[in-house]
């Protein structure tokens, strides 16, 4: 995926993951277009992409403020941005917005889980729809170079942890319409290439406010994921889209999880990938009764998930 001189437009690029791609990817020489709700983050944000530039005096940056949640946000979002673009196509779409309100699915008001894939789902889902629509256009020209179109899931698509029942079906939901376009993508004279970056978890102000509802078993669970610094994550992230991977993972965890759950998505590398999916398949059989011992010795610890309210309450 070259980017030097192309445009692309970035979601949730006011902070976290998506801040740090969008200065990384300006440091590569690319035009960017940022995309948050907060117009005074994404005016910090745009003052340190606009220091990261390659090519300070070609290079071009611009901002739009959108909620992504939103119902049919993205093609307002898209015109402004081909708009700026003096016409022409955008040639990588990043979707980086989304949230994590860790708890029990159960024990959550459902409104939380609705919240969740308007933003983590739908906010992906309909910008896919909207510039796929453009990209792949009856007229649309047919170029020898490829656009990119890149979702921002998450490890737990790949093996889901307790606690994060409101947020983990987003995301799976996010794999599987990434596959499926994978495979629907290929009827069109158009190229497009779908990639799917899978994140654990990353050191910025939404991972602060996730802890505070995290359930304790979850970060019990969590003791060997290691916490990643946005600017890790985007290096990892760009990386594996530089080698033209699909499924992107950013950490050793990951990758296990990712070998462990491969099913018929597309395979990065069909040697490796085929084999690591056979000797992640034996790990299972040990690391799984693992995980379930731990869930029920805390659950005959600590009795019903109601009490683990009720302790956060006297605690707060």
């Amino acid at each position: 995926m070259p980017v030097e001189g192309k445009t692309i437009l970035i979601t949730g690029a006011s902070e976290g993951m998506g801040r740090s791609a969008a200065r990384q990817l300006a440091g590569k020489g690319a035009n960017v277009i940022l995309v948050s709700r907060s117009a005074k983050k994404l005016e910090e944000a745009m003052a340190e992409v606009k220091a990261a530039a390659r090519n300070p005096h070609t290079q071009r940056f611009h901002y739009i403020t959108a909620d992504v949640s939103k119902p049919d946000y993205a093609g307002s979002l898209l015109t402004e941005a081909i708009s700026w673009n003096d016409g022409k196509p955008l040639d990588v779409v990043w979707c980086c917005a989304g949230k994590s309100t860790p708890g029990f699915w159960t024990e959550a008001p459902l409104s939380v889980s609705r919240e969740h894939m308007d933003l983590n789902f739908w906010g992906s889902a309909q910008m896919a729809h909207a510039v796929l629509r453009l990209w792949c256009a009856p007229d649309a020209p047919v170029v020898p170079e490829p656009k990119h179109l890149i979702f921002t899931s998450s490890v737990l698509a790949l093996f889901p942890v307790i606690g994060y029942g409101p947020y983990t079906p987003t995301k799976a939901a996010l794999r599987g319409l990434a596959d499926t376009l994978v495979q629907e993508l290929e009827i069109y004279p158009q190229k497009v290439k779908v990639h799917v970056v899978y994140p654990g978890s990353i050191s910025s102000p939404g991972f602060e406010i996730e802890n505070k509802t995290k359930p304790e078993i979850t970060t019990i669970l969590e003791e060997s994921d290691p916490v990643q610094t946005p600017d890790v994550v985007a290096a990892a992230a760009i990386h594996g889209l530089e080698k033209g991977h699909y499924s992107i993972t950013v950490a050793f965890l990951g990758h296990v999880f990712r070998w462990g759950s491969l099913g018929g998505s597309p395979r990065n590398n069909w040697l490796v990938d085929t084999f690591m999916s056979w000797i992640i398949a034996i790990v299972w059989i040990f690391a799984l009764p693992d995980i379930f011992n731990k869930i029920r010795k805390y659950s005959q610890k600590n009795g019903h998930p109601i009490n683990y309210r009720r302790k956060n309450d006297v605690h707060t």
